[in-house]
């Protein structure tokens, strides 16, 4: 159960995530969480630092598409300018938005990583789909209220994860 919490990776940042890395794992799409993730989440539209980002994954052939539990307008707002699919309202953990998403890019899970900054959201229901995981350390040190009161699980889950030496990184 607790593996379920597991993520198959962890890096600092969505930079330390190459299009050149993931190609060589045959990745071809990206799920990731919008806020805390790629920018913090109160802040409305990206940084010159994550359009290039972007621009380096669609440029190496890799789809991305936003999966976020916020609101509409939130991610909408966010994501149409830069003309990246999103799902909003996904009920992460639950499967259902993942399928969406990998349907949409037409793609096989074996093809796509999931990247997010929570354990309870992002990896638990990457992981439940059989999904690479990636988490990154989130972007802002605050946090809306329900994912403060996820982080003080997180951190429970993760020391347990520690205890068991299934985790060897430092936070």
């Amino acid at each position: 159960m607790l593996k379920l919490f597991l993520p198959s990776e962890y890096v600092k940042n969505v930079y330390h995530i190459t299009p050149a890395a993931l190609k060589e794992r045959g990745v071809k799409g990206i799920i990731t969480d919008l806020d805390n993730t790629l920018i913090e989440w109160d802040r409305p539209s990206a940084t010159p630092q994550l359009i290039q980002w972007f621009k380096e994954m669609q440029d190496a052939g890799i789809k991305v598409t936003i999966v976020s539990n916020n609101n509409e307008k939130r991610v909408r707002s966010f994501s149409d300018p830069l003309q990246i699919p999103f799902i909003y309202k996904a009920r992460k953990p639950m499967g259902k938005a993942f399928r969406r998403a990998l349907k949409a890019m037409q793609l096989k899970p074996e093809e796509v990583v999931v990247v997010g900054d929570q354990l309870l959201t992002d990896v638990l229901g990457g992981n439940r789909m059989g999904l690479h995981t990636i988490l990154v350390v989130p972007v802002a040190q605050s946090d809306g209220f329900i994912t403060r009161f996820n982080r003080k699980i997180e951190r429970r889950i993760m020391s347990n994860l520690k205890r068991q030496g299934l985790i060897q990184w430092e936070e």
